[in-house]
């Protein structure tokens, strides 16, 4: 049973499992009332465990037992113990087979944990602590098992049945049931087991591998589904090919399966040989999905097969060390997504979202290191620290290593460690080992919490020529941790010219060709760098790539940023250039009157990359976008978010009014001709005009107004569509923005995908998505509570993207949220606990902002029954 008084969990007080499980062999039947599971375990004493004659523990969650048996002979109920959470059994021999009968209820599973049902087909989701619902289990990541799984069900109704691995069997019962089993031939933990019976329309592909192997690819879809598959199937092909190329990792089953389903808490799942996904990241055709959910869905494929290596075949020792398998994954398909596009774009990306949330995360009361020391509820563990945190920390011992060297050390990691539960110091081990490299004081990513501050002074001796950096890295307290230790930071820079040339970095005075950048290798509190041979003083191109996840801090003139932006050789550090003077703009704006003048070079600045065409545009699309209101938000000492919003949208306006002819143009330019294209060049062309159709649009213009309704009617692909649409729906224009949602929603209806994008372009919206239309649309005949989907593409846009009108000076917006998390608490406590975060930063605003949101959080701290996920984010929120 579930209790507000969750066990908090430490690292340090980790054991090695008593019991090992060596063959798991499950049967499934399956009805319409309820499933019963049949699980065999074949169990040994751990030679390795201090816990002599301990009593065998096995996890659950949920279940009811029908009998156990020990070697064949059903115990009595005085031999066990069926504690609810677990059952125990007191005394076994050192090796033995147990079995056990459950009776679950999948179709009144709305935790979406373990197995349930979905749209009609039964699916599992088991990590972290899933598998746990299903059957008793030692359910933890290091007991790792050979499964062999047979289901049992209703041909009518379920003839597709899968499992892990290859099936080996299947054949005919009676009333009309049939069965189909499935084996396994790899140990994995009881996270990875999967489960999927449904009527199911399968899309085949093939794959050879490099030695030669041709692997069976299937989708597995809802029949209204069944053409929206081709991208994805030809992404996984995409994903093998490269991770043999890049990583000589080659697939190791006969066959590979993907299987789409509606209701999902997560993303995606990476279930040894049969990934299950959450539709909205799998399914895409051109007229249902933008640009960038065809490049979203490429990379979220490529990331659960780049598990199967790194994540399936070495995984996990314990849920601490999570960021193993997910940080390591994330830089593989970050890598991967680079080498199908523009790196430059991809690093854009991957870094706007890590300074926009994970740094506000690092900087908050759940603020944890890449590896925990302590948890009371795992499912609040898959953060972005973990993911994209560790991934930053992969990133940087690539970049200390270099390509061939970081190779070696994976091969190594691969080899060594294949079939194991390992940590993330045998990670860093394997690295050590293949490259010779001391990376000691590099552990500490993994140990500290909070983003590094490095703050960069500079100096420079005309008479000698030299041009000194003083760099000096802070940690900051974060909840649990003071007095941090200096870390290991790869700092990457370079410098220019007064005509933008790149110049020699020679650091000492006989050195005279040095190279045009260096990767300082920053492992103290403070650096003394000097730089010689230089005739004039150089403007600094400082962290370039982002090569380290951390703040810099260096007092950038605008006319420094404005040169950077056209003179950068560093794409990333351009678009740096342009966000930092576009910050330093609208921050100089807040709480001023509106007849305050915008820095005019702002707009000079932007009208030049308009009508630059010697610039990657794909770049350019990049840099026209201003940054984002979470982003001002989050470099706030105290935000007054209104006050922000109305900053931002007065640069805006003032560039639109200013740029008006520049951004026809640019629309004109980039108006897609012929046949719809998914390549970098058009991707960016369509960027392009959808930006400058929105800025057009800020300002009310009536050519825009005619633009943007012919794109919307004439539009061949989601991409113009949703363009056109978000347009209207953000402008001035009311009877239009109705009619195109109506519009919009009628050709669309019948599309669960597209109608979460549907609800979504509301919910983000200033102009539509007041609190009185949101309520309006958890209303909606097309929303539903218990699709994940469906409330984060309303309760989660609001509060997460709608900022100013979630953070209404009267508070309802608070109270808003704290009542549909408390709602959904109940039902599916793992999407409460993450939709409450925009409360948990409470302290990052204003005082009249923060005393409601504490107000709110309180009102939620006080629920009766509240569960483990949300009681553990409240409290730590609320705590000191």
């Amino acid at each position: 049973m579930r209790t507000n008084q969750p066990q908090t969990i430490y690292l340090s007080e980790y054991k090695v499992p008593a019991y090992l499980v060596d063959h798991v062999d499950l049967r499934f039947e399956l009805f319409e009332d309820g499933a019963r599971v049949h699980s065999t375990l074949s169990v040994r004493r751990n030679p390795e465990s201090a816990e002599a004659g301990a009593p065998l523990f096995l996890h659950g969650d949920s279940l009811k037992l029908e009998s156990v048996a020990l070697n064949g002979s059903v115990l009595a109920a005085g031999d066990f113990e069926d504690r609810g959470d677990a059952l125990i059994v007191p005394s076994v021999p050192e090796q033995f087979e147990l079995q056990v009968v459950t009776w679950i209820e999948p179709q009144n599973n709305t935790r979406l944990e373990g197995l349930y049902k979905s749209s009609g087909m039964f699916c599992t989701q088991c990590e972290a602590e899933g598998f746990r619902c299903i059957t008793f289990y030692p359910d933890r990541p290091d007991v790792m098992a050979r499964f062999r799984t047979r289901i049992e069900a209703d041909k009518g109704a379920y003839p597709v049945l899968l499992s892990n691995g290859n099936s080996v069997a299947q054949g005919e019962l009676e009333n009309g049931r049939h069965f189909v089993t499935w084996e396994d031939p790899f140990p994995k933990p009881a996270y990875l087991f999967a489960l999927v019976a449904g009527d199911l329309v399968e899309k085949k592909n093939t794959f050879t591998t490099c030695s030669g192997r041709n692997i069976d690819l299937r989708m597995y879809v809802e029949p209204r589904n069944a053409q929206k598959c081709d991208f994805a199937m030809d992404a996984l092909k995409r994903s093998m090919r490269w991770d043999e190329d890049v990583y000589g990792r080659e697939y190791d089953l006969d066959i590979f399966m993907i299987v789409a389903v509606d209701d999902f808490n997560m993303g995606a799942m990476e279930n040894k040989g049969l990934n299950i996904f959450n539709s909205s990241c799998v399914l895409a055709s051109q007229d249902t999905a933008t640009d960038a959910t065809f490049q979203r869905i490429e990379a979220i494929v490529a990331h659960e097969y780049f598990h199967n290596w790194s994540g399936n075949r070495v995984t996990c020792r314990d849920w601490f060390q999570l960021s193993l398998k997910e940080g390591f994954t994330v830089f593989r398909d970050s890598q991967f997504s680079a080498d199908m596009g523009s790196p430059t774009v991809k690093r854009i990306e991957d870094v706007t979202l890590l300074r926009t949330a994970q740094f506000a995360e690092d900087a908050g009361p759940m603020a944890h290191p890449v590896r925990p020391a302590s948890y009371m509820e795992i499912s609040n563990f898959y953060t972005l620290t973990i993911y994209e945190k560790g991934a930053e920390v992969v990133r940087m011992i690539h970049n200390l290593l270099g390509d061939e060297l970081f190779r070696k050390g994976s091969d190594l990691y691969f080899e060594r460690h294949d079939g194991q539960a390992v940590t993330t110091d045998d990670f860093v081990k394997a690295m050590e080992d293949a490259s010779g490299r001391d990376l000691s004081q590099f552990r500490l990513w993994y140990e500290q919490a909070g983003t590094p501050v490095v703050s960069v002074e500079d100096d420079y001796d005309a008479d000698k020529g030299v041009y000194g950096l003083t760099i000096r890295q802070n940690i900051p307290d974060t909840p649990g941790q003071t007095g941090k230790k200096p870390q290991h930071i790869p700092f990457a820079m370079g410098l220019l010219d007064s005509k933008g040339q790149p110049l020699p970095l020679n650091i000492s005075a006989g050195e005279q060709d040095g190279p045009l950048e260096r990767v300082l290798e920053l492992t103290e509190a403070e650096h003394r760098f000097e730089f010689h041979g230089l005739a004039e003083r150089p403007v600094p191109s400082l962290l370039r790539d982002f090569s380290a996840p951390v703040r810099v801090q260096y007092p950038w003139s605008r006319e420094q940023l404005l040169f950077l932006m056209s003179h950068d050789p560093d794409g990333f550090n351009r678009w740096d250039a342009g966000q930092r003077l576009a910050v330093d703009v609208i921050q100089s704006l807040v709480g001023t009157p509106e007849q305050a003048e915008v820095e005019p070079r702002l707009a000079d600045a932007y009208r030049k990359l308009l009508n630059d065409a010697s610039l990657d545009q794909a770049l350019v699309a990049k840099m026209l976008l201003l940054p984002s209101e979470a982003y001002l938000v989050e470099l706030a000492e105290q935000a007054d978010v209104p006050a922000i919003h109305a900053a931002r949208e007065r640069v805006l306006k003032h560039l639109a009014q200013e740029l008006k002819d520049d951004l026809l143009a640019c629309y004109q330019r980039n108006r897609e001709q012929g046949d719809y294209q998914l390549g970098p060049d058009a991707i960016a062309r369509r960027s392009l005009c959808n930006t400058a159709l929105g800025w057009l649009m800020s300002i009310d213009d009536e050519r825009a107004r005619e633009l943007a309704l012919e794109q919307f009617r004439s539009a061949d692909n989601m991409t113009d569509r949703l363009g056109a649409l978000r347009a209207l729906v953000n402008s001035g224009f009311a009877a239009d923005r109705e009619q195109a949602l109506e519009s919009f929603y009628q050709r669309f209806s019948d599309d669960p995908q597209v109608v979460e994008l549907w609800f979504s372009v509301q919910a983000s919206s200033g102009q539509a998505g007041q609190l009185p239309h949101i309520l309006q649309l958890l209303e909606h005949p097309a929303f539903d509570w218990k699709n994940p989907n469906k409330v984060r593409s309303v309760v989660g846009v609001f509060a997460g993207q709608n900022l100013a009108a979630f953070h209404n000076p009267d508070g309802s917006g608070y109270q808003f949220l704290a009542g549909q998390v408390c709602r959904l608490d109940d039902s599916n406590p793992q999407i409460a606990s993450r939709l409450v975060t925009p409360l948990t930063r409470w302290r990052k605003f204003a005082p009249a902002y923060s005393s409601q949101m504490k107000a709110a959080l309180e009102g939620i701290r006080d629920k009766d029954n509240l569960s483990r996920d949300l009681y553990e984010v409240v409290h730590k929120s609320l705590a000191g």
